[in-house]
């Protein structure tokens, strides 16, 4: 029986365990953090945003930063792999908007209890509180770690799952690209990825913590939509958040350090079902509901209460002119400020606060059928902490289930 180290108790950390144990191997799971699954229990605001439906084909498609290196693993433990798993030990599932599998708990602790129901059952040792400091090799080869206060744990093989470099108050602070650093493998350098981004705009304050359903977001460089996409945003007191923001940062975060004296632009439209023409024509209907009010009392119906004063100053129009003597080109500036609200963007926010970090180990190091590493025998790699990303939707956390089976299955082999 292989003696095997998981460093990391995130999704992939633990998939590996269970896949590993599953497979014949005796599991020591080493987590530094007191508890595990810290991450997976913030996951999709707490309700965790387990995986997607979409075939295999849309999945790697999702996951622009190096998802055709996760083809195989997919092949191996699938979407519905990891949500037959789930049922197994209680969790019932349901499909959202754009194929999101979430537990019908709306409880992302429910999922992180399954693996701890698995763990007992397979006789997985979990270690919390001890962080693993170097993976120790002789020959090219993995003989176990090295953890706090010197404690070494021997093994056949060493799983390296910590996560990449966000949230690192969840314990994914980076340790694992130091420690396959130190080994000998590459680190592509680290960027973030579904992070929240700045605006130049010093009104940006007054539009703070107004939430937006169903609008779209684009892109703009070069004068030029160079990617687009709808749904939920939210504004801060910094800047743009919200799915579909976070969606769109990965494309801004490389227009931001390819082209540093351009400028980026993200475009709002609050009202993307209609033209320009049908929205100018419900602004008419509003205003002959409300021909005896101000300007600024009449858009209620149609905009948010929070960004009405701003709207209306960004068109340069008198919040205090009453809407009969409107003219049509003041009402074609209000129309161009609903539909194309824009921000100057200046920065991401940093990597730690990115809910997945792009870089890390590079993919050309590792082999994509067993996720062992090609530089250390013995040694497996999973999760976050490879050089993949996703958009959101599910799609990381299945590239984390995928890769930590591999990698557990294989660790375990005689």
């Amino acid at each position: 029986m292989k003696k095997i180290i998981v460093i990391g108790a995130g999704p992939a950390g633990m998939m590996a365990a269970v896949s590993a144990s599953q497979n014949g191997g005796k599991v020591t799971i080493l987590e530094k953090m007191s508890v595990v699954g810290r991450k997976l229990s913030i996951t999709g605001k707490g309700r965790c945003n387990i995986t997607n439906i979409a075939d295999k084909e849309t999945i790697i498609k999702n996951m622009p930063g190096n998802g055709s290196f996760i083809y195989s693993a997919l092949y191996s433990f699938s979407n519905q792999d990891i949500i037959d798993f789930l049922h197994s030990y209680g969790v019932m599932t349901k499909v959202e908007r754009g194929g999101r599998v979430f537990p019908v708990s709306d409880q992302a602790k429910d999922v992180v209890e399954a693996f701890m129901k698995a763990f007992k059952e397979l006789d997985i040792e979990v270690v919390t509180g001890q962080q693993v400091k170097r993976i120790l090799t002789h020959d090219g080869k993995v003989t176990g770690v090295l953890a706090n206060n010197n404690v070494q744990y021997r093994a056949d093989a060493v799983i390296l799952a910590t996560g990449g470099a966000s949230y690192p108050g969840t314990g994914s602070s980076g340790d694992g690209y130091r420690m396959g650093e130190m080994i000998g493998h590459t680190i592509v350098p680290l960027k973030p990825s579904l992070v929240p981004l700045e605006v130049g705009e010093d009104w940006i304050g007054d539009l703070q913590g107004l939430s937006l359903r169903n609008v779209s977001a684009s892109v703009i460089f070069g004068g030029k939509k160079v990617a687009d996409d709808f749904g939920e945003m939210l504004f801060t007191h910094y800047g743009l958040s919200g799915p579909i923001i976070l969606s769109l940062s990965k494309k801004v975060a490389e227009l931001l350090t390819n082209y540093p004296n351009q400028e980026v632009l993200i475009q709002i439209n609050l009202k993307p079902a209609l033209t320009a023409e049908v929205l100018d024509k419900r602004i008419q209907r509003d205003f002959e509901k409300f021909a005896r009010k101000q300007l600024k009392n009449s858009l209620g119906e149609l905009l948010p209460a929070k960004s009405i004063d701003v709207i209306i100053d960004l068109a340069h129009l008198d919040p205090d002119k009453f809407v009969h003597q409107i003219t049509k080109g003041e009402r074609a500036r209000l129309v161009e400020q609903i539909t194309k609200l824009t921000f100057t963007i200046t920065a991401t926010r940093p990597v730690s606060e990115a809910i997945v970090t792009a870089g890390g180990i590079h993919v050309k190091e590792i082999n994509p059928k067993t996720m062992e590493s090609k530089v250390v025998e013995g040694l497996y790699l999973a999760g976050e902490v490879i050089d993949i990303d996703g958009y959101t939707g599910g799609y990381n956390l299945q590239a984390a289930f995928s890769t930590g089976y591999v990698a557990g299955h294989n660790a375990a082999e005689m």
